[in-house]
């Protein structure tokens, strides 16, 4: 089978396009084919060697695909070939074939299509993991998106729509803005041109958002969280940006708000089972056509470098699928 491997830490060209055995599924394990495999903005930081998890070498980017069962190991029932699945494995996707634990596969609905459910589960799944389980978004909220147009960013939006908030997207561009307008957003923010705290306040009549959803971090989660509402929450979920901001804790106090992380790759591995129902619930909604999984671009494994390229350079809306 043909693997696109990160045999040392580099950038995107560094990466090579390799012929492996085909994989053979153990004890638990099913070997799926895979259909689409989706890149996310972590997967240029893994290769370089910049993100907390660091893989034995060799290894294959990409940590969530969508294909068909192929074969099944000893003890496997809830599976068999030619049941369409999905998973996110943390790394390890960008290839012809892999092999899982049968635990971390969830169904993949006759209606949705493998791109859009290989782009479903990281994206979605954090940002339902964020709105309501750590920030408990209730209906009739305003929720505040930062970097509303990538993977995340959308995401945010459409889930924040669904359970009834009025959304206000953040971006740095016209054209995001009205991608995130196309996908449910209420009102927009051009962070670039405007000062994000006082458009904030501004957009909420001087409220301040109940909760703000911060990809980015840089020098915007700042003057984001000098918006925020009475009693708001404030949910850290990546940077985006590349830098690590520093928060002024007396603006916590001040605003009786709290500032809450969402390490949902951590969460899904301690709660399998609340992880699993998050995303089949996903796929349930995606098949209801109320999820869009916007996808930005669809590229050949062999051009796997430029499609992380594409990623760092902040040129993509919506989501990076690889079809091998």
């Amino acid at each position: 089978m043909q693997a696109v491997l990160c045999t040392h830490f580099g950038g995107p060209d560094e990466l090579e396009l390799a012929q492996l055995p085909d994989p053979q599924p153990g004890a638990g394990e099913v070997v799926v084919a895979v259909k689409a495999a989706s890149l996310n903005f972590f997967d240029t930081l893994i290769i370089a060697g910049k993100y907390q998890l660091k893989p034995a070498f060799p290894f294959s980017p990409a940590a969530e695909f969508a294909g068909v069962v192929e074969a099944v190991g000893s003890g496997v029932t809830a599976f068999k070939p030619g049941d369409r699945v999905a998973a996110s494995m943390g790394f390890g996707a960008a290839r012809d074939r892999v092999v899982i634990a049968a635990d971390r596969l969830v169904a993949v609905p006759s209606n949705v299509d493998f791109d859009r459910a290989a782009g479903l589960i990281i994206t979605y799944g954090t940002t339902l993991h964020a709105l309501k389980d750590r920030a408990r978004l209730q209906a009739g909220e305003t929720l505040a998106v930062l970097g509303a147009s990538g993977g995340v960013g959308l995401a945010a939006v459409e889930l924040g729509k669904l359970m009834g908030a009025r959304v206000i997207a953040c971006a740095s561009s016209a054209d995001k803005l009205a991608l995130a307008t196309q996908h449910g957003a209420d009102a927009t923010i051009n962070y670039a041109s405007e000062d994000l705290r006082d458009a904030l306040r501004q957009a909420t009549g001087g409220k301040g958002p109940d909760v703000i959803y911060d990809p980015v971090g840089g020098p915007y989660s700042e003057q984001a969280l000098r918006a925020i509402g009475w009693e708001g929450r404030f949910l850290v979920v990546g940077f985006a940006a590349g830098d690590i901001p520093k928060l002024p804790l007396n603006l916590v106090l001040l605003k009786n708000c709290d500032v809450r992380g969402v390490f949902w790759g951590a969460w899904a591995e301690r709660d399998r089972a609340a992880h699993n129902a998050n995303v089949a619930q996903l796929m349930q909604w995606c098949a209801e056509g109320k999820l869009a999984v916007h996808v930005h671009a669809v590229y050949p494994l062999a051009r796997t470098a430029d499609a992380l390229k594409a990623i760092a350079n902040r040129a993509v809306m919506g989501k990076v699928i690889l079809r091998p």
